[in-house]
């Protein structure tokens, strides 16, 4: 079974793995990529992914979207991660493209209208195409088969505060307005991400199965991988956005709990994704039962999940 699904991306080093994953499954049909502001501006972010279709031989239709949250004040781009061009200040060449007419929102909707049921919409950065393709056409979360996103910590501390992850912390009110929506979503937050870390030896193994693809991935993520090694002491780096691929690709590899996800839109905890499990204990305000749409990947078979971005990255040229 191919799975169709929209990438909204802010490329970042992770997202070009996560793309080039995609790109390479058989399990995936990729209709597009729509970009948005997080590890860099939305203006680089577009660059990136018109440079991730030259590196992948591919054409995906490219529509750029919001370069600001939808109310908070922006963040700073966090290129002491993903350095300066989100793509650890390696040198590449950005090829001519053109975007598409309409941006990331409205392509998201136009999608979705044309294929009910059908396309599943997969966040990698901060939510705000997302939130604002629900605020321009509701029936977009009647018209998508899901939401499988990168983001948040249901059950674990964050990365950008003692609560939040960074894409939800980056646009917390665009989070908040994804997670009430009617729809289906999957939730890949720092409950798995943190445990599925790629050695540097396994990037070095992909430059040289694949010097072209793989080479460029291992270049770039050496800078990630210094990052990670000198703040967390990982050996290595974390693929998080990866791993939201790789559910959709096999999700037998997550365990999940399903509940519902509200998110803190302001003050010290902003970005907080909090989650309460349905049944297990009931709360006095009703919220905490008003819905159950969110899976809550909780549980991951991290060896595996190297071994399939190894296995179908290895084979690129």
């Amino acid at each position: 079974m191919t799975h169709a699904i929209i990438i909204d991306t802010d490329p970042g080093i992770d997202d070009a793995f996560a793309i080039a994953l995609a790109h390479y499954s058989p399990a995936i049909e990729i209709l597009g990529l729509t970009t948005v502001f997080g590890n860099v501006s939305v203006a680089q972010s577009t660059d990136n992914a018109a440079a991730l279709n030259a590196l992948l031989g591919s054409d995906y239709p490219i529509a750029a979207g919001c370069g600001l949250p939808l109310q908070q004040a922006p963040n700073d781009f966090p290129d002491f991660v993903h350095g300066h061009n989100g793509f650890g200040d390696v040198d590449y060449t950005v090829p001519p493209y053109t975007a598409q007419p309409v941006d990331a929102a409205d392509f998201i909707i136009e999608t979705l209208r044309a294929r009910p049921g059908e396309v599943t919409l997969v966040p990698i950065g901060p939510l705000s195409n997302i939130a604002m393709a629900l605020h321009r056409e509701p029936r977009v979360a009647q018209w998508a088969k899901g939401v499988v996103l990168m983001g948040g910590a249901g059950t674990v501390g964050g990365n950008v505060s003692p609560v939040a992850e960074a894409n939800i912390w980056n646009d917390a009110a665009a989070a908040q307005k994804v997670f009430e929506a009617s729809w289906e979503i999957v939730m890949v937050g720092l409950d798995v991400t943190h445990r599925v870390v790629m050695p540097r030896t396994a990037a070095q193994a992909l430059a040289e199965s694949s010097p072209k693809v793989g080479g460029f991935l291992a270049e770039i993520s050496d800078f990630y991988a210094n990052f990670y090694e000198s703040t967390r002491g990982f050996a290595g780096f974390c693929v998080h956005d990866p791993t939201a691929i790789a559910y959709i690709i096999d999700p037998s590899l997550f365990g999940t709990r399903r509940g519902l996800v509200e998110v803190t839109t302001s003050g010290p905890g902003i970005g907080q994704t909090i989650f309460a499990e349905t049944g297990k204990e009931e709360y006095p305000d009703p919220i905490w039962a008003s819905r159950s749409n969110v899976s809550l990947c909780t549980e991951v078979q991290g060896d595996d999940i190297l071994e399939l971005i190894q296995s179908t990255l290895g084979a690129a040229p």
